[in-house]
């Protein structure tokens, strides 16, 4: 049974179908509000004035025109229990041009956003339409559900530091012999979509918060970061205040602000957040996107909208780092079903539990760490960072703050747990690689982190993906293996005339369908590390060792498991009490440690100019 994102036999009211009474005038996020006049919805239609679209009924030759219309499991049959509900639903299709005109004639919707990024929008009808709409046929149709909540001297006092090896990259030379250091290079921007960024915290982020952008349409969320989420995300992806430096602390940063001060967002919302940042990824240098959120809504990849907003990403150049969420189960896998953690293009990441020191060979992951195989049959996550008794910055008058009083370490500065803040560290180091690689593309850089990733032994096989990730060697890596070599035989032209290319799902799910070995490809002589998984290849392990008939497709997918309550979730663990400071903060001597770890030095190429090797958290860039 597929799990609901939340603690197990939890009830919630649902912000998509309500609270299951026969209220019908209640107010939630997906269906709104019971009383929608005729007049208001005709009044839309009309001042809207979309214009004709060619019909995805018509034969013009497009693909998908003919296709029947999917419909995500359970969505009529709810339709037609409540068919008063105003409901919100994603539209997509599944070839050629939407037909807007003909959507809004049947349903008597009104758009409440188009979504260009997937070539759809977010329609609001009556429920008793739903039916009409899926007659269209050429459609795919999805809820609009909720999303939750994931020249300087620069110094850390943190114990995840040193388990990276990232202090080592903030005074490292370029090459050997050369004047130039890091503070040469030029570190891209970070795009962090979430509840927003406090850049009044000068001393964490400077000016370095570049643009602001609220994109939440749920009616309660505070200017700034009401949640505090966001800004601790931030902080750990590329703060620079003294002793909580994050990953890449010179990387800008863009806030894309989707989440309510209660840590919720609407799909749409994230949705758009992926859309703004291709439309200005140029802009402002956005290289990398950090996801610390995951839709509650069990998907399969191939129809889930916001799935394909984050390919879009990922093909177009952005490199997507998503958690991958905290309802792990503690006496097995529980399976990464959530969007975008589950699509198999990005880098998911699973949270590790430094148990109080820097060294991963101990290192296991906390029971809510999620981990498994997605609905589609690949084995995620890919890597893991540490998200175990972190601390980060976050606004005191945050809804965060209220809710953990005594998880606060020091004025402006909470101690929390939960992929959401692993992410960000593998979102900073993602940033420090294109600096020193510009011409990587995503694929490049998920590899070098899969491929140098540190065995984590103690931990269950396949809990923490390959392992832990290596800041110093990823960002060095000599070979940069492409782990998603077998699925781009499936990637095609856009037929809407993008730039980036499509992935074709139709095409990799009938070969998946018919041949369980579909990603036999040379990987040569690659080597993936040392950990457990890779005694084979990561292509070997992430899907043939499972059947088709073993993974769940959508079709399998049972609506009675599918929460509906909240909807997706911020990927802090909120049930997760606060640790010792020991487990927060390093000592001298954990630096010390890391500074003789074998498997932490820099390569030659660097040690013929590197500086003394530091003794504490402290690392200068001249």
């Amino acid at each position: 049974m597929l799990r609901n994102g939340g603690p197990a036999g939890q009830s919630r009211s649902s912000a998509l179908w309500g609270t299951g009474n026969n209220d019908d005038s209640r107010s939630n996020a997906l269906w709104g509000k019971g009383g929608r006049g005729l007049v208001t919805m005709m009044a839309a239609v009309l001042v809207l004035g979309i214009p004709l679209a060619a019909s995805a009924g018509g034969n013009d030759g497009k693909p998908g025109a003919n296709q029947q219309t999917y419909v995500s499991p359970g969505m009529l049959v709810q339709a037609d229990k409540h068919p008063n509900k105003t409901i919100h639903v994603i539209v997509t299709s599944n070839g050629g041009d939407l037909p807007k005109s003909r959507i809004l004639d049947l349903t008597l919707g009104s758009v409440d956003r188009q979504l260009g990024l997937i070539d759809g929008i977010s329609l609001d009808l009556r429920a008793n339409r739903l039916a009409q709409l899926a007659k269209i046929p050429g459609l795919t149709l999805t809820p609009d559900a909720p999303a939750h909540p994931t020249g300087s001297t620069f110094t850390s006092k943190q114990l995840w530091v040193p388990n990276t090896g990232i202090d080592k990259l903030w005074n490292a030379p370029l090459a050997p012999n050369s004047t130039k250091t890091q503070s040469d290079l030029t570190a891209p921007t970070i795009a962090v979509v979430d509840s927003g960024v406090d850049a009044s915290k000068v001393a964490d982020f400077g000016a370095r918060v570049v643009q602001q952008v609220n994109l939440t349409t749920l009616p309660n969320n505070s200017p700034g970061d009401g949640r505090g989420h966001g800004t601790f995300v931030a902080g750990i992806a590329a703060g620079q205040a003294p002793g909580y430096a994050g990953a890449s602390p010179r990387s800008n940063i863009v806030s894309l602000d989707v989440m309510d001060d209660t840590g919720t967002a609407r799909t749409s919302d994230v949705i758009a957040a992926a859309q703004w940042i291709l439309a200005n990824k140029d802009k402002y240098n956005i290289k990398v996107a950090n996801f610390s959120l995951h839709a509650s809504n069990s998907s399969s990849f191939t129809h889930d909208p916001l799935d394909k907003a984050v390919e879009k990403l990922w093909f177009s150049g952005v490199t997507v780092v998503a958690a991958a969420g905290n309802y792990g189960l503690p006496n097995g896998p529980s399976g990464v079903p959530y969007a975008p953690g589950n699509d198999p293009f990005v880098i998911t990441v699973g949270a590790a539990d430094m148990d109080g020191n820097p060294n991963p060979k101990d290192d296991t992951a906390p029971f809510w760490s999620a981990y498994g195989y997605t609905n589609d049959g690949f084995r995620k996550p890919e890597v893991a960072a540490d998200g175990r008794y972190m601390v980060g910055p976050i606004p005191m008058t945050s809804t965060l703050v209220s809710q953990k009083a005594s998880n606060i370490v020091s004025p402006g500065y909470i101690q929390l747990s939960g992929t959401s803040f692993a992410a960000p560290i593998v979102a900073g180091i993602a940033a420090q690689i294109i600096a020193r690689n510009p011409s990587w593309g995503p694929d490049q850089i998920k590899g070098a982190l899969m491929a140098t990733a540190r065995p984590t032994p103690s931990a269950i096989p396949g809990s923490l993906g390959l392992g832990e990730v290596n800041a110093v060697k990823s960002v060095t890596a000599a070979n940069a293996p492409n782990p998603n070599k077998a699925l781009d035989q499936f990637l095609t032209a856009d037929p809407a005339g993008g730039n980036a290319p499509v992935f074709n799902a139709v095409s990799w799910s009938d070969t998946a369908k018919a041949n369980v070995s579909w990603d036999a490809v040379s990987w040569g002589d690659v080597s993936w590390g040392d950990s457990a998984l890779a005694a084979v290849s990561w292509a070997d392990i992430s899907w043939s060792d499972v059947s088709w008939g073993d993974s769940l497709s959508s079709a399998d997918v049972s609506w009675a498991d599918i929460s509906w309550s909240d909807s997706s979730y911020e990927d802090a663990a909120e049930g997760d009490g606060a640790g010792d400071t020991a487990d927060s903060f390093a000592d001298p001597a954990d630096f010390a440690a890391a500074a003789v770890d074998p498997d932490l030095q820099l390569p030659a190429t660097l040690v013929a100019t590197a500086p003394t090797a530091t003794t504490s958290a402290t690392a200068t860039l001249p």
